[in-house]
């Protein structure tokens, strides 16, 4: 019986999808612009993001610039830029600014508050005590991840994160196939690895008989 549990450990398996997932990794980061940007479908948006987000965890982080004096000296320069756009329009033939140009979309904040209630509305189902070990996995997932929180300053901690956000996704879908394949070994080591450990150690742990309730 052990060596035909032996054999079928050394068959080779087959690639299994990470997560398990069975949707394509576009669908499952929502199938929108957001997806595309993630996947780098839209190279030259999705560059400028990383750029710019860069340029300012720079200022922040590395040249220590404050906010407040960052955001007066963005406003300024705006303020000119528009200010000789609209004189200039009168004296040189030009185009005024077009005032929906400059404006935040509202779909963006739509976009930003859906997925605000997604999080708290999966906080609340997950808190509900539907699935205890979704309930626990969840619960050390949050404690890790404070500690290594409390390892970086929130600046760089929000810009790691953005970083694996804007790049893990494009590198895995290019490079799928290999690491579904170590995911699989890796799956099927951890097997080996917790049936070693349940026949040295759990499986000889003496267990009380186990005690039948009496009938009224």
């Amino acid at each position: 019986m052990s060596s035909s549990s032996s054999d079928s450990d050394e068959q080779p398996l087959s690639p299994i999808r990470l997560f398990g997932r069975q949707r394509s990794l576009h669908q499952i980061l929502g199938g929108g612009k957001v997806a595309d940007i993630l996947l780098w479908e839209n190279k030259k948006l999705s560059a400028t993001i990383l750029i710019g987000v860069t340029i300012i965890w720079l200022l922040f982080e590395v040249v220590e610039y404050n906010f407040i004096t960052l955001l007066c000296h963005i406003s300024i320069i705006m303020m000119l830029i528009m200010f000789i756009w609209s004189t200039g329009a009168g004296l040189v033939d030009w185009n005024p600014p077009d005032l929906h140009a400059i404006t935040v979309p509202e779909a963006a904040f739509r976009w930003l508050f859906a997925k605000i209630n997604w999080i708290l509305l999966n906080l609340y189902d997950i808190s509900s005590g539907k699935d205890i070990k979704t309930f626990f996995l969840a619960i050390t997932f949050l404690w890790m991840l404070s500690i290594i929180g409390s390892s970086f300053s929130s600046l760089n901690f929000l810009y790691i994160g953005f970083l694996s956000l804007a790049t893990l996704p494009a590198l895995y879908e290019r490079h799928q196939n290999e690491v579904d394949h170590l995911a699989s070994q890796g799956k099927r080591e951890m097997k080996k690895l917790y049936k070693k450990f349940d026949s040295k150690i759990l499986s000889k742990i003496p267990r009380g008989p186990v005690k039948q309730k009496k009938g009224y």
